[in-house]
This record gives structure tokens, C-alpha cells and sequence, in this order.
């Protein structure tokens, strides 16, 4: 089974008080934050790992992202993924999530064979979910998504398990295929040293837009149908107010004072 799960390296939640919006292009600005992993690209990225360890071949990390993200394809890499591919270009910056997807099926076809393509069911950042179906469809292949269970896969088909609103969705479909995988569908392994210590002997590309044969006008802010129409940070205004007495006095003021901001 040749398996490629696709992760996307987003802004450490614990620094997002320090994103900034470009007024020209109401993107945000990462520069300067750190960039993680997010929990379903760790749950896609075992889900591979654990069908490599069943049925045998490879797995292979594809993120695209600026080149600081190379630390975290490292990172799967210690995981225990076989190889890693970073598509990084500036052209690629502003791509909406149909740039993305398109970018991320260039990167595809120039690896090679695939037999199962995994992804998180929405990133940490956007949080949109189209990625994993809009890659589908570039690739033109079957898409199953929201996966709780890869119940069965025998190197023709795959048999899954999809979360719907009351219940289960078992499908059958045949390879290559992707899937959108859930929180549900297990818990990560925890990186060991020796994982760490043999990701930095482990295979990293980094392919830009001319490797990939993209030309700059079909990705980024060009190449985007989705434009944000306009994005502002609300302006943060609050009073702090010290009350001092009895705690049923200062009950008394708080309820009080609640009752007039109601009017």
C-alpha cells in the first residue's frame, strides 16, 4: 500500500494573540508564529501508519507551506512516516482551499503511485473541510469522508465506517480512493527518541511551483475563487471594577449593576 497523508502545518493556537491581518490582502500574517501539526493531520498520519503496519509499504507526509514547516514534516517523519514532501512557493501563498487542493494534487501525481490518499476532515486553522473532497476531485478518485473506522481494506477495496448525524454510514469503494478522517478514528502515538533520531536520515523533498509545472496565475490570491470580502480585529473594551464588602453585599452590587447595564 503506497499511502500519502496530507497535513497542513498551522499557526500554534497558543500564539494566535500575536496574528496579524495584512490590510491589502486581509490575509493573516504568520511570520514570526510557530506552526504545529494539527490533531486530525496526527490522527491522519497514524491511521496511515497503522495500515502500513497491516498491509506493508509506504507512507509519504505531503504538506504544502512555507519552508519553515519543514520542521514539522520532521516531525511525521519521527511518527514514523517513510518520506516527506514539502510543495513550498511564494506563489502559493493567498491559494483559497481549491488552490490548495490543486497544489496538493500536482504534488500527488509527480510522487508517483498511490494507492490511498488520508486527510484530516478540516484543519486547525480554516477549519472549512473542502480540502479532502476537492482533492478527490482533481485526482479523480472516490472520496469517503468523515471516517470513524477503516473497517476493512484488502489492497482492491476499502470498507469504512462514516459518522452521519444519528448514526453510521458503512461504505464500500474501490482504490485508489481518499478519505476525511475524524477525532474518532484513533488516538496518535507519542514520538519516540529513536523516531526522532532517524527522521533526520529519512527522505525530505521540497518541490516549488515550476517542479510541479504550476504556472503563479493558477495559484495564490490569482488563482483563488474565493476572495475574503473584508476581515477587521474587533477593538477590545473593557472596565475593570473592584468590589470590596460581604460577599451578600457585593452579590447585592453585581446584581445590581447588571440590572442597569440591562437597562
Amino acid at each position: 500500500m503506497n499511502i500519502i497523508v496530507c497535513v497542513k502545518p498551522a499557526p500554534d493556537p497558543k500564539r494566535w494573540d500575536s496574528i496579524q491581518l495584512d490590510p491589502q490582502t486581509k490575509a493573516l500574517r504568520r511570520e514570526g508564529i510557530p506552526s504545529v501539526l494539527g490533531p486530525l493531520d496526527k490522527r491522519a498520519l497514524e491511521e496511515g501508519l497503522r495500515i502500513r503496519e497491516k498491509q506493508g509499504g509506504k507512507v509519504v507526509a505531503m504538506a504544502m507551506a512555507p519552508p519553515s514547516a519543514r520542521d514539522n514534516l520532521v516531525e511525521a517523519l519521527a511518527m514514523g512516516a517513510d518520506e516527506a514532501i514539502l510543495l513550498s512557493d511564494r506563489a502559493f501563498a493567498g491559494s483559497d482551499t481549491w488552490a490548495t487542493s490543486f497544489v496538493l494534487s500536482r504534488g500527488i501525481q509527480k510522487s508517483g503511485g498511490f494507492d490511498l490518499v488520508i486527510c484530516g476532515e478540516w484543519s486547525l486553522d480554516g477549519s472549512t473541510g473542502h480540502v479532502g473532497t476537492q482533492l478527490a476531485e482533481y485526482l479523480g478518485i472516490p472520496n469517503v469522508s468523515r471516517v470513524a473506522v477503516v473497517e476493512g481494506l484488502d489492497g482492491k477495496t476499502l470498507k469504512t465506517r462514516s459518522l452521519i448525524e444519528r448514526g453510521y454510514r458503512i461504505l464500500e469503494t474501490t482504490l485508489p480512493a481518499l478519505i476525511t478522517v475524524t477525532r474518532d478514528i484513533n488516538t496518535p502515538r507519542f514520538t519516540s527518541l529513536l523516531g526522532v533520531m532517524e527522521a533526520e536520515a529519512k527522505p525530505l523533498a521540497s518541490w516549488s511551483a515550476a517542479d510541479l509545472g504550476i504556472r503563479a496565475e493558477e495559484v495564490g490570491f490569482p488563482g483563488s475563487p474565493t476572495q475574503t470580502g473584508d476581515v477587521f480585529m474587533p477593538e477590545m473594551k473593557r472596565r475593570a471594577e473592584m468590589l470590596k464588602g460581604e460577599p451578600e453585599e457585593m452579590v447585592g452590587e453585581i446584581v445590581r449593576k447588571i440590572r442597569q447595564a440591562l437597562g
